[in-house]
């Protein structure tokens, strides 16, 4: 009785959220392409660092010793409102696949990032953190209505509650 009783313990502190996990990238990132220029936030679930950004994008370009330099902005209450940017260094931490980055942060902040699905083309892509709190869609420019439905309708597939993301207005280019 007891080990039914531990086990059943187990099962349900590892479905908990604590302990959910955001699915394996989908498919591998080619490092060149992928890891270079601007890309817009479109949509991202909600968390108490970006309240009040609208106009968010995240710019990626080689740094020194084979790291990758990220460079995330956003603006205050409108896409007008002033600039707020934070840059780190990032680190594959999946080499060969490239889907998942590390980014060192000032003030000893480090997030892992992880690519979950993107366009062939690169146009798109669905971010996530390892432990299924934080997630992003960014893309090259400000989709159509029907695009914007496809990225959410994907990031619902990946196990997403999309009915908690916040579109903030995008950056005009």
């Amino acid at each position: 009785m007891k080990r039914l009783a531990a086990s059943a313990l187990a099962v349900t502190l590892l479905a908990s959220p604590a302990f959910a996990q955001a699915p394996q990238p989908a498919k591998p990132v080619d490092l060149e392409r992928f890891y270079s220029g601007q890309r817009l936030e479109i949509g991202r679930l909600p968390m108490r660092l970006t309240d009040g950004c609208v106009a968010g994008a995240t710019a990626y370009s080689k740094a020194d010793k084979g790291r990758i330099a990220v460079r995330d902005t956003c603006r205050d209450k409108t896409p007008a409102g002033k600039e707020k940017a934070i840059e780190g260094k990032g680190k594959i931490v999946d080499p060969g696949t490239n889907a998942k980055l590390k980014v060192s942060y000032p003030f000893f902040i480090t997030w892992e990032y992880w690519v979950l699905d993107h366009a062939d083309d690169y146009s798109w892509f669905i971010s996530a953190d390892p432990k299924f709190e934080k997630l992003w869609i960014y893309t090259r420019k400000a989709p159509p209505k029907a695009e914007l439905d496809g990225l959410i309708a994907r990031a619902r597939a990946l196990g997403y509650d999309t009915g908690k993301l916040e579109y903030p207005e995008p950056l005009v280019q």
